[in-house]
């Protein structure tokens, strides 16, 4: 029995505390520029935005989760990062005018104030609190030159520093347009960090930033691959995905420039650290649906300086048609693979055809995996498919998931346009 109390009280020395004090977080301006300061030491954000395991984020080298808003998961998620030694960057949700919130409204506005009171006061003393995130791209579209926006950003940042003086306060928009820093700066002089959600216009952050008249320190607080409203569209205006060797490549590109910023960036988040729908199931997970990890895991853990791998990502090229993407319903098509290992694993190649999403740029919001055509797949390997165009014409695509057996994958995509059978006596006359 006093060995089994021994032992306890030795596993709960080990374990960080779930009641201990909370964190004094301080922005501090040094020589080399602003730095983020936990308890007197300088802290960099080396982030990631998802709920895939954190145990796996910290074996990569991430010291740092962010949440979008409140729920009733909150306080277990904080619970669950303590204990990993994560902090986190607390999102308190502010309504979108695209979804209905009137910035003009006293009523919404006073109950939305009353919520960042009671959400800052009921987590201000967690251990796990980095600092405050005011907000997710609401002024994205219309309220972005809506100048009673940003004053409402403004008293939430008051609020927020008056309930909880020890952590900093940020709000965090859609890239940078051309005004947002001017009006942070024009109506929020209470917020400490600037939040930038920023994708193919990571590399060129810090330079536009400083372009705009931006000072103050700021995080990205989204990076990954291109968005879907940045990539090219073919002929049926459907967009075309890299693949996740190219996904991951663009991870690089982005982190290498935000971490040369050392004056202003105090750091960055990878999105996303989990899978979900948006335009392709495929498009921002760093994971994907059966737990198996895409290229970008290895490319963060090398680049956070976590865990080397003891099992790399397979390497994957586009997937090319043998002729076209498209055909007549009932047409068969042949399209060609590319795929390699750099640990030598046997790879396996999963094929599978789905109705293309009815809209691309969610803006994150939900979005409902299309429907799955069974069936079209005719024969497949790791180095082709053969695909029957289904009886309905439309948008489709044609997806490939390669697996190495032990937990790593490469994902492509490629657009399929199925045209509706012409019969013969309708077709047009051959060309002379």
């Amino acid at each position: 029995m006093r060995t089994l109390q021994a032992l306890m009280i030795a596993l709960s020395m080990l374990l960080p505390s779930i009641s201990a004090a909370s964190a004094d977080v301080e922005l501090v301006r040094a020589e080399s520029g602003w730095q983020l300061q936990v308890d007197g030491e300088p802290y960099r954000i080396k982030g990631a935005g998802g709920n895939h395991s954190m145990a796996d984020l910290v074996k990569a080298g991430g010291n740092t989760v962010r949440t979008w808003g409140i729920g009733p998961t909150t306080k277990d998620y904080l619970d669950e990062a303590h204990r990993h030694g994560l902090k986190v960057v607390v999102g308190i949700w502010l309504g979108h005018t695209r979804q209905g919130f009137d910035y003009h409204d006293p009523d919404q506005t006073a109950e939305q104030l009353e919520h960042v009171r009671e959400s800052v006061i009921r987590f201000r003393d967690h251990p796990a609190v980095l600092m405050w995130a005011l907000g997710n791209e609401m002024e994205h579209g219309d309220g972005g030159d809506d100048p009673v926006l940003w004053q409402h950003i403004q008293d939430c940042a008051v609020l927020t520093k008056q309930l909880d003086p020890t952590h900093p306060v940020m709000t965090v928009f859609a890239e940078i347009g051309s005004n947002k820093v001017a009006m942070l700066r024009k109506h929020c002089p209470e917020i400490d960090v600037v939040g930038i959600n920023s994708y193919g216009g990571a590399p060129s952050l810090p330079e536009r930033f400083r372009e705009q008249g931006g000072t103050r320190p700021y995080v990205v607080t989204e990076f990954g691959p291109l968005g879907t409203w940045e990539v090219r569209k073919d002929d049926h205006e459907m967009v075309l995905e890299p693949t996740s060797t190219q996904k991951a490549e663009t991870y690089e590109t982005s982190y290498t420039a935000l971490e040369a910023d050392t004056e202003l960036c105090l750091g960055s988040f990878a999105f996303l650290w989990s899978h979900k729908q948006e335009a392709t199931h495929t498009w921002f997970g760093m994971w994907l649906e059966d737990g198996s990890k895409v290229a970008a895991v290895d490319t963060m853990t090398r680049l956070w300086g976590g865990e080397e791998p003891d099992n790399l990502c397979p390497v994957i090229e586009p997937i090319e048609p043998k002729g076209d993407a498209e055909g007549q319903t009932g047409e068969i098509l042949l399209f060609k693979l590319a795929t390699s290992d750099p640990d030598g694993d046997e790879l396996t190649a999963t094929w599978t055809y789905y109705r293309e999403a009815d809209e691309y740029d969610t803006r994150g919001d939900y979005q409902a995996k299309p429907g799955r055509v069974d069936g079209a797949i005719m024969t497949a390997s790791t180095t082709m498919a053969e695909l029957r165009l289904p009886e309905q014409p439309g948008k489709y695509r044609l997806y490939v998931t390669v697996h190495d057996g032990r937990g790593a994958a490469a994902t492509a995509n490629i657009p399929v346009f199925v045209h509706e059978r012409v019969a013969a006596s309708d077709a047009p006359p051959p060309p002379q």
